[in-house]
């Protein structure tokens, strides 16, 4: 029996990704670590080869949330989860995450993390915020930590798949998706892995017409996810609220290149919430209900660039 899954997709990462695989070899739980090379053409699959104790998977450049579709089908584990290969588990913190949902029988243990800048070699913990709504947690009330630090039971997200329609943030519709599953949830306590920020290249990372579809995705998972709410008759003001906030945001970044897309997405916030007071000057909160969203925005974008 295999406790634990750990599934790692990477992409011409040879530079980091030993790292990211000792750190999952050091277990002492039964464990799996399921690498998909995802076409990569720096070494990596020849170094894989030669590598003890993974099983490792060599597919065509689909993109992540393919790899991990393709390891979740052959993954055994109670329990899994994801690691980003630039990325490294914290010392212990699966054997205690392990031990800590089979004690409470949870579906999913949640934790923070430790940043890592690449620059500086510092370290910064993000301890793990606790929250009464998770859902609402997960739709952007507070901070909601990062799905690598969390241990989930590999039955209850057996048939939650990583979304190709949101490629570039599919592990936020992923966790929303979780969430509205309420899952039982046990909180480790301590950081669950290092998250190393660098600048070789990460999706987070995006400008020009990438940084947009990622706003649009954004936007999209959130479309989804409310709806899924308000069908199920979940979708409560606090929900709402959190939501709207996590929109509002989005709109203004999609606005200063596609404003007619925005003022969609603006009048749909008000939808949601007649009430919604934007974060923004009064000023301009006026211009936009005197002027309309689109006229407002123009005249802003116009004065940007003058």
């Amino acid at each position: 029996m295999t406790d634990l899954s750990i599934i790692i997709p990477t992409y011409n990462r040879l530079w980091s990704l030993p790292k990211a695989v000792q750190s999952c070899l050091t277990i002492a739980t039964k464990v799996e670590v399921i690498v998909i090379d995802n076409g990569s053409t720096d070494g990596t699959w020849e170094w894989l080869s030669q590598q003890p104790g993974v099983r490792a998977i060599r597919m065509a450049n689909w993109g992540k949330d393919w790899a991990i579709v393709e390891a979740l089908k052959i993954a055994q584990g109670d329990y899994v989860r994801f690691l980003d290969s630039d990325d490294w588990l914290t010392e212990g913190a699966s054997d205690e995450q392990l031990r800590l949902a089979r004690d409470s029988d949870a579906d999913l243990v949640v934790a923070g993390y430790q940043d890592c800048d690449d620059d500086t070699a510092s370290l910064h913990v993000n301890d793990w915020e606790p929250c009464d709504d998770f859902i609402s947690q997960q739709l952007g009330e507070g901070w909601s930590s990062h799905y690598s630090a969390f241990l989930f039971r590999r039955a209850f997200i057996a048939d939650i798949p990583h979304r190709q329609d949101f490629a570039f943030i599919d592990d936020r519709m992923f966790m929303i998706e979780v969430a509205l599953r309420k899952p039982r949830l046990a909180v480790y306590e301590k950081p669950g892995f290092v998250h190393r920020r660098h600048s070789r290249g990460r999706l987070q990372i995006t400008a020009g017409i990438v940084k947009t579809v990622r706003t649009w995705q954004k936007i999209m998972v959130y479309r989804k996810a409310l709806t899924m709410l308000a069908e199920s008759g979940e979708l409560t003001p606090r929900r709402k609220r959190a939501g709207t906030a996590f929109l509002w945001s989005a709109m203004r970044d999609l606005a200063k290149t596609h404003s007619a897309d925005a003022a969609e997405v603006y009048d749909w916030i008000y939808e949601l919430d007649p009430g919604f007071a934007p974060p923004i000057r009064r000023s301009l909160a006026l211009a936009y209900r005197l002027l309309g969203f689109r006229t407002a925005e123009w005249l802003v974008n116009l004065r940007r660039r003058s």
